[in-house]
């Protein structure tokens, strides 16, 4: 499949594929859209607290890195995500260590998504797997739900970027800022 335009694009124009094509079309588009709140901001600003929670811009990136592990390599292979070098707990992987950058954190997370793209095409959508710690689950409930948590995380990721440039530039947060619209 050859696309032009924007993921949001892509997906938009694609609206005839096989469910598993249209699935990974909206996967995509979903994943550089996190990916691209990154673009442009310094690690000293994708890693400031603009929350009281732990959430910094990194910290989302960092943990659809996990989400990309857990629902793709865990779930369906079987191998515990601490083997695959992601913490035990969903809460952790929102912690940024020291070493932490916008270029590690997105070569991991480019690293991930490859793996969960080259796995996912491997199995069929109702191919029923068992390596979650939730117990059974299809391809396409794995689908779904990292979509649904990749559409969350880039709301959210959104807005703390919007908060970022209105700091950095005075903007005061106006609409359309945070992507460059």
């Amino acid at each position: 499949m050859t696309f032009s335009g924007t993921p949001v694009d892509r997906a938009f124009a694609h609206r005839t594929l096989a469910e598993d094509e249209q699935l990974a079309v909206f996967l995509d588009a979903h994943r550089a859209i996190l990916r691209d709140t990154l673009t442009g901001l310094t690690d000293d600003e994708v890693r400031a607290r603009l929350v009281p929670s732990r959430t910094t811009l990194l910290g989302l990136v960092k943990h659809a890195t996990f989400l990309q592990v857990v629902w793709y390599q865990e779930a369906i292979t079987g191998v515990p995500r601490t083997q695959l070098g992601q913490p035990n707990a969903v809460e952790d992987s929102f912690v940024l260590a020291e070493t932490d950058t916008v270029e590690s954190v997105l070569a991991g997370y480019d690293r991930a998504c490859a793996t969960a793209r080259e796995v996912a095409a491997a199995h069929p959508l109702d191919e029923i797997v068992t390596g979650h710690r939730m117990g059974a689950m299809t391809l396409r409930w794995i689908h779904l739900q990292v979509l649904r948590e990749l559409a969350q995380h880039s709301g959210h990721a959104d807005i703390l970027r919007e908060q970022l440039l209105a700091r950095r530039d005075g903007s005061g947060g106006r609409p359309g800022a945070a992507l460059g619209s």
